[in-house]
């Protein structure tokens, strides 16, 4: 859906002044230039080198500003993803929100036994079918890293896992750029092509830096395969706020956003046009505990910040929301996986992910996962707002119906009531007798039903075939075979 739309007023939200985002861009720009990155790639350095910049050692490179605005100019300020049922689904572009889960955690929490252990493949297909049910998760990460394969090659199969539950479009990770070129081969095998992947892609790759300032050689891979092979790039800086970068808000930002920038300088240079989305994991590291919060107060603001500024930059925007530091699915997930959704979604943020992660990021949850779907429901009903217009003012309703009426069977309710209310899933109204006699089941119990009812009902349409997995786990093999 679309937010800040003028046809009629949503709630808007925003962080950032337009002078504020000019010094924060500012003090990225001086960053690049003065201090620099380090590249851990030589050809990258070398784009670089030959695109203007300067490197005193071959590994740190400074960066002009022009580099920088000439990088702003090529990248689209539109993207479009698209399922491997060819629906594109998903265009990134201003103000129009998509939420999906995270990826790569290490531990999950068990449906039918609701006890945390590690990740292996079938929970992966588990969970990309309960994604596939829910309709307010529109693209699907991992929510996963497998154990239960060889860890060199854990993302090919991973991505096989994910595209056996769902057909939803993807946010994939890789090991390295030769990780990304197999799961890219294993992508277009399911399309009928390359070129049919370059006019609809399936997925994303996501690709992070280490902060401060470090892109190592894994990273630059993929930033130069997904240009290569024109897969969008969705580059995400991870720094923490007093741990990774500086402890204030706005110098979080200055770092985060240099790197990013970095990024698209490389991406560009390498293949221009090709679909960059900016963002992060921006928060806090808990100085008392040294955990990088995923429930924090500084990560709403900060996420809603990086909207604003990609705004200004003209290019779409990845986001965090439907996540906790909490170990288990009680009030303290709900609170702030309700309040991270609706904070997301006024922001005007596009690809919205993380949603089932607790455990800050520790553990993936399908209990979660379908809490959170309730709760993005909940949001987007607010997000659009009130109408008013001739029909919803309903004067002549009222005028009809007159004083000690009622409106329960006229004909304006019938025709408005599903436009107007929303109606709640999982959230209990009944009353108390009718909530005690149905079990006095609590909302973590109704959760846990809904999980378990779509993994026993639930499979994706289209399936694939026993001929096409049989393909992609032979890609899968040879790469198997190089990392015994």
């Amino acid at each position: 859906m679309r937010v800040n739309y003028r046809e009629n007023i949503t709630p808007l939200f925003r962080i950032l002044s337009e002078d504020q985002i000019e010094e924060i861009l500012s003090g990225s720009l001086e960053i690049l230039e003065h201090v620099g990155v380090k590249i851990e790639d030589e050809e990258a350095v070398e784009l670089l080198k030959k695109g203007g910049a300067y490197s005193p050692d071959g590994v740190l490179v400074r960066i002009p500003s022009f580099m920088v605005k000439r990088a702003l100019m090529t990248a689209p300020s539109r993207i479009v993803l698209a399922g491997r049922d060819g629906k594109r689904s998903l265009v990134l572009e201003k103000d129009r929100i998509y939420f999906g889960t995270g990826s790569d955690v290490p531990f999950f929490m068990d449906p039918n036994t609701g006890k945390r252990r590690k990740t292996v493949f079938e929970d992966v297909i588990n969970a990309a079918r309960v994604a596939d049910a829910l309709s307010n998760i529109d693209f699907f990460m991992s929510l996963g890293l497998v154990s239960d394969v060889p860890p060199k090659n854990y993302d090919r199969h991973q991505f096989l896992a994910m595209m056996m539950g769902t057909t939803k479009p993807f946010v994939i990770t890789s090991v390295d750029g030769q990780g990304l070129k197999d799961q890219f081969e294993m992508a277009s095998l399911v399309l009928g092509g390359r070129e049919k992947f370059r006019q609809n892609p399936l997925f994303g790759i996501y690709a992070e830096p280490i902060s401060p300032l470090i892109h190592p050689k894994t990273t630059v891979e993929k930033v130069l395969v997904s240009a290569e092979e024109r897969i969008p790039l969705v580059f995400v800086p991870a720094p923490s706020a007093g741990g990774t970068a500086p402890v204030t808000m706005a110098g979080i930002l200055v770092e985060g956003i240099a790197d990013t920038l970095a990024g698209l300088v490389i991406s560009q240079l390498k293949n221009p046009g090709t679909g960059f989305l900016m963002g992060g994991v921006f928060t806090t590291l808990d100085l008392r505990t040294a955990v990088f919060s995923y429930g924090a107060p500084e990560l709403l603001l900060l996420d809603a910040a990086l909207t604003d500024i990609s705004k200004k930059l003209g290019i779409p925007v990845f986001s965090t929301a439907g996540c906790s530091d909490a170990k288990e699915l009680d009030q303290q997930a709900g609170l702030e996986a309700g309040l991270s959704i609706l904070m997301a979604a006024q922001s005007g943020a596009n690809l919205i992910h993380d949603v089932g992660y607790l455990e800050s990021g520790l553990l993936g949850s399908l209990d979660m996962l379908v809490l959170s779907d309730e709760a993005i429901s909940l949001v987007k009903r607010i997000m659009r707002g009130i109408r008013v217009n001739k029909e919803t003012l309903a004067v002549d309703v009222i005028s009809n119906v007159g004083p000690g009426g009622h409106f329960l069977d006229n004909p304006h309710t019938l025709k408005n009531f599903k436009k107007e209310i929303w109606i709640p899933t999982l959230i209990d109204r009944n009353m108390f007798d009718t909530w005690k006699s149905a079990g006095s089941r609590n909302m973590g119990d109704r959760c846990r039903e809904k999980v378990l009812h779509i993994l026993k009902t639930h499979q994706p349409e289209p399936m694939l075939g026993k001929k096409m997995l049989r393909e992609l786990r032979a890609i899968i093999a040879k790469s198997d075979e190089k990392y015994a």
